[in-house]
């Protein structure tokens, strides 16, 4: 894998990411700034105290501006100020539950902020790169078997899943209409979505999320209570999806007329399993705790499965996934049994080294 490469790409450069403290974020500033980048952040305050942006001391390694992406004349404000030349869009209401209970805010940051972002590329000469990061729910997603393609029919059951789909939308239509492959030479720009599965990792506490949930629960020394122990899901550590993002945007950089479009980056197929599955495998890297089946059938709808086909990325990219489940969850849990004793920003840095060499 060309991991090693993105220091001749990233050394130097401005990077623009939005969304830098929530988890994706936080950790791919942190590899960006172990890149020689100059990473310059925005994005809401970190959802709590303990996430991996605030225990790594982010705040004093890079440029960290607090704003929302809806407010489009702030950003347009950093865009003009620090011309970056990459441009990730991670910002987003992440938390399906979360969108039935406020479906008007999900849409206005999810969809409306995307826009932001993507009218502040086209009016900064400097952007070169775009990476929309969007979600493996944007497909419109049937409960088949086998894993979606990147030409699948967008769509969603649930307002977030819908968000994302849309996101998929703005970017295809801003590629034909602003940013076409084509026309490169007119207007400079390259622009790629990028989707992934269920992403774990050190550093989440977000509510409804599976692995702080446990963490929360084996903290207190109370059972874990799982509410869709059946579900199936492509479970990846949060450097798998990282290093597809890093790797596609290099190679946007050097040939972005060959690499602009959209990208799965998920598990192998072996790495779909339940959810009942992953938290035996939680509680056995803990070395201690139960859980309990907490299912609920008048529930707000949740997909039962869905995994990716990452075919076109290892074919094309040379991209493949290193980690496998039982891998990604002790990395996760590792990072949790050190958080609060231990150097983070070490912890997190080490892990990325690690997964370099794999």
């Amino acid at each position: 894998m060309e991991m090693m490469k993105f220091n001749d790409v990233f050394k130097d450069k401005t990077v623009l990411i939005t969304g830098h403290t929530g988890f994706k974020g936080s950790w791919l500033s942190i590899w960006l700034r172990e890149l020689g980048a100059n990473v310059v952040g925005f994005a809401l305050e970190p959802y709590t105290m303990k996430d991996n942006f605030v225990l790594c001391g982010l705040k004093d390694k890079l440029t960290h501006i607090i704003g929302d992406v809806r407010d489009y004349e702030k950003l347009k404000k950093v865009f003009d100020k620090y011309q970056p030349e990459f441009v990730f869009h991670l910002a987003a209401q992440p938390i399906v539950r979360e969108s039935y209970l406020n479906p008007k805010e999900t849409y206005d940051i999810n969809v409306g902020g995307t826009v932001n972002v993507f009218e502040c590329c086209r009016l900064t000469e400097s952007v070169k790169v775009i990476i929309n990061v969007t979600s493996d729910k944007c497909y419109e997603n049937k409960e088949w078997i086998w894993g979606y393609r990147e030409n699948d029919p967008m769509g969603g059951h649930d307002p977030y899943s819908a968000s994302k789909g849309c996101s998929e939308l703005i970017t295809a239509a801003y590629r034909n209409s602003f940013f076409d492959p084509q026309k490169f030479n007119e207007h400079g720009k390259s622009i790629s979505s990028v989707r992934a599965g269920n992403v774990v990792g050190g550093g989440d506490w977000q509510k409804d999320r599976l692995i702080p949930d446990c963490i929360r629960a084996l903290e207190s020394n109370k059972p874990i209570e799982i509410r869709n122990p059946a579900a199936s899901r492509p479970w990846q550590h949060v450097l798998e999806p990282l290093s597809g993002y890093l790797l596609l945007a290099a190679k946007m950089y050097s040939e972005p007329v060959k690499f602009s479009g959209a990208w799965n980056f998920g598990p192998n197929y072996g790495s779909v399993i339940s959810v009942g599955e992953v938290v035996g495998k939680i509680v056995e890297n803990w070395g201690q705790g139960e859980w309990i089946d907490t299912s609920d059938k008048s529930a707000p709808h949740e997909a039962k499965l869905l995994s990716l086909d990452i075919s076109k990325a290892m074919n094309l990219l040379n991209w493949r996934p290193r980690l496998n489940t039982n891998k990604c969850i002790t990395e996760t849990i590792e990072w949790y049994k050190k958080y609060s004793f231990e150097n983070v920003y070490k912890i997190c840095s080490q892990q990325i080294n690690e997964f370099i060499k794999q």
